[in-house]
């Protein structure tokens, strides 16, 4: 660890590169590149360490907070001071600025930030051309150039990716990872320090779902072991009903719980998004000529909605033309077999037929979107949810609304939830670990074999003793529809999505669904704690503040489960088909009507922002208005004095 001013850092940026080569320098003229690049480093104030690996060589790289803070405002980042604004940092009057959870200056965002600007702001600042070369090779570096990107181009830098902190990381696997006993709990202050906004705003959801989840399940599990006699009747309408409320009360407390993260980490709003919406705005308003502003902007919004509606719409025409008949034959072909044999061949071709169908949507996807002019990178990101949903929502549901509703099978209902819910979530989990690990063990198993041939002469088998070599061997954490635009994230949100939406959509089905679900929530708090802290490498942070998209979807899945589940309570109670308007027909048809109103009313009832933050919220924009305006006077009063002098 660095310690400076009071505050200590460890090297948190690796980059890889060759190893140097035995080679005859009186033949070549210049400077080794990586020698050069380590010595401008070092000029801008990092640390540097350099470390010999198995087949590259690993450069770690710290920066004091002097240098960062340096950084920090040559980037004229923003940051919140003690008065509720967000101001530009200033290095000489950092202690204005509201610190971290765990007392540093700047979140892990920020610093990854500082780091990027740092290098990649080194450049050749002679008026000359630099020689420099590797293993025999070599390239010039040019005036005003920078060296990194230079160096990236011609392949000399493999990779520049963030590094765990080993004290920190232990740290969270002891306290967090390996901490079984308190189930739902979660240190989310000291997650957000070492993982940044998105990912701990991902766990605090995740903890907050699980926890609530315990009120459901409790119901569930009384509704399938006691019976109450002549109130039967009642029992699965009354479940459903306080499943919707759950739900509703649920989201709207966690908008205050996500509001309440935001103030106590010092982020106003997503800022970041904001600030992307202003730039491009400014980038627009230069581009027009005066007075051709209001016409120009106005075409400019009118065609990115229209855009939109055009790529939404060749989304679900792909859906409803293409998934749709895939799914109802597959779902029919699996209800009309009896041969298991057959059923097993069945389920083979289309987990293998419908995976290849969700990449090639999600490429097309990210194709629309790139066409699309979104605020920034989130807003983008937020669109490929929406688009990518619509094709897991298919593959997921459509086979369950059709043993629900055309064949009314409940019990194949239950039989196909209960092997979606335990036994594709346990093998998920599985696969969440070992995919990674099995990557991990190939990339190193290729390296030291590679080693132990080396100028024809047999080495013992190599070990890897450097902890950054075998964060480089480590798999990313990224999407499985593509890195683009989203990390692994999305298919944690995915899963969740997918699972919210399979125990309220049929709850009235199978109510002690939601116990197994409590079960598998507080074993995925764990598998991904563990998953991000040993298998992967450290993730690259996100400054999205929310879950996006997300929510809207779990949004969307509510109002879905209100249709489904009145569905299937005409089915339970309809045993003979007839589907007439009798009393128990019409009493759920008015349950749906009054559930909805709960779903659109309710939310009003909730505050979405706690009272103490509002308050204190007010009260920073009234002293900075009052600061302003002081200083506002000041001047003016001192433009006065000086005319009259």
């Amino acid at each position: 660890m660095i310690g400076n001013g009071g505050e200590s850092t460890g090297f948190e940026v690796g980059i890889v590169v060759p190893k140097k080569k035995e080679w005859n320098f009186s033949r070549v003229r210049g400077f080794h590149c990586v020698d050069s690049m380590v010595m401008e480093l070092e000029k801008v104030g990092l640390m540097v360490e350099r470390i010999q690996g198995i087949s590259d060589e690993f450069i770690k790289i710290a920066a004091p907070v002097e240098t960062m803070g340096r950084a920090a405002a040559k980037l004229q980042l923003k940051k919140m001071t003690s008065i509720g604004m967000d101001l530009q940092f200033e290095w000489d009057e950092r202690e204005a600025f509201v610190r971290q959870p765990d007392g540093s200056l700047f979140s892990w965002c920020e610093r990854l930030s500082c780091f990027h600007h740092i290098i990649y702001g080194i450049v050749n600042k002679k008026r000359s051309k630099a020689t420099m070369w590797l293993d025999g090779k070599e390239f010039l570096w040019y005036p005003n150039e920078s060296l990194l990107k230079r160096m990236e181009s011609e392949g000399i830098i493999k990779l520049i990716f963030p590094l765990h902190d080993e004290t920190n990381r232990k740290h969270l696997l002891r306290n967090w990872a390996f901490n079984w006993l308190d189930f739902t709990w979660q240190p989310i202050d000291e997650i957000y320090s070492y993982f940044g906004t998105k990912i701990a705003t991902y766990f605090s959801f995740l903890g907050m779902y699980t926890r609530w989840l315990f009120f459901p399940a409790s119901f569930g599990l009384a509704v399938h072991l006691f019976d109450f006699g002549s109130g039967q009747i009642f029992v699965l309408p009354v479940f459903f009903v306080f499943v919707i409320s759950w739900a509703v009360f649920f989201f709207q407390f966690w908008k205050r719980k996500n509001s309440v993260l935001l103030a106590r980490w010092g982020i106003n709003d997503t800022f970041d998004s904001v600030r992307e919406k202003k730039d491009r705005g400014k980038e627009m308003f230069n581009k027009i000529p005066v007075g051709e502003e209001k016409s120009m902007l106005q075409r400019e919004e009118w065609f990115g909605h229209l855009l939109k509606i055009r790529n939404d719409a060749i989304v679900v025409f792909g859906i409803i033309c293409l998934q749709l008949p895939f799914e109802l034959t597959y779902a029919h072909l699996y209800e009309n077999t009896d041969s298991y044999v057959i059923k097993y061949g069945l389920v083979a071709v289309y987990l293998l037929a419908i995976q290849y169908y969700t990449r090639f949507g999600a490429k097309v996807s990210i194709m629309l979107i790139k066409s699309e002019k979104n605020a920034g990178r989130e807003s983008s990101a937020d669109s490929l949810v929406y688009k990518v949903f619509g094709l897991y929502f298919m593959q997921t549901y459509i086979g369950l609304f059709y043993h629900a509703l055309q064949h009314r099978n409940i019990v194949t209902l239950r039989e196909v939830l209960i092997q979606r819910l335990i036994v594709s979530q346990v093998l998920e989990n599985l696969l969440e670990n070992s995919v990674p690990y099995i990557k991990y063990s190939y990339k190193k198993y290729k390296a030291l074999r590679n080693k132990r041939y080396e100028k024809g002469q047999i080495f013992k088998l190599a070990q890897l003793n450097s902890r950054v070599e075998k964060e480089f061997l480590k798999p990313s954490y990224s999407a499985s529809i593509g890195a683009e635009l989203e990390d692994g994230l999305f298919d944690d949100f995915l899963e969740l999505a997918l699972q919210f939406g399979m125990i309220m959509m049929f709850a009235c089905a199978f109510p002690l669904i939601f116990c197994f679900t409590v079960l598998n929530n507080i074993t995925e708090i764990r598998v991904d704690a563990f998953k991000l802290l040993v298998m992967f490498k450290r993730p690259i942070p996100r400054t999205a503040t929310t879950i996006g998209a997300w929510l809207n979807i779990f949004q969307f899945l509510i109002v879905m489960s209100i249709c489904t589940n009145c569905t299937l309570l005409v089915c339970l109670y309809d045993q003979e088909g007839k589907w007439k308007l009798e009393p128990g027909l019409a009493a759920i048809l008015i349950m749906e009507h009054v559930l909805l109103l709960i779903k659109f009313g309710f939310s009003h009832f909730v505050p979405e922002e706690p009272a103490w933050v509002k308050a204190n919220r007010v009260q920073n924009v009234a002293k900075a208005q009052d600061l302003c305006s002081k200083q506002l006077l000041r001047s003016i009063s001192s433009m006065k004095r000086r005319r009259i002098e």
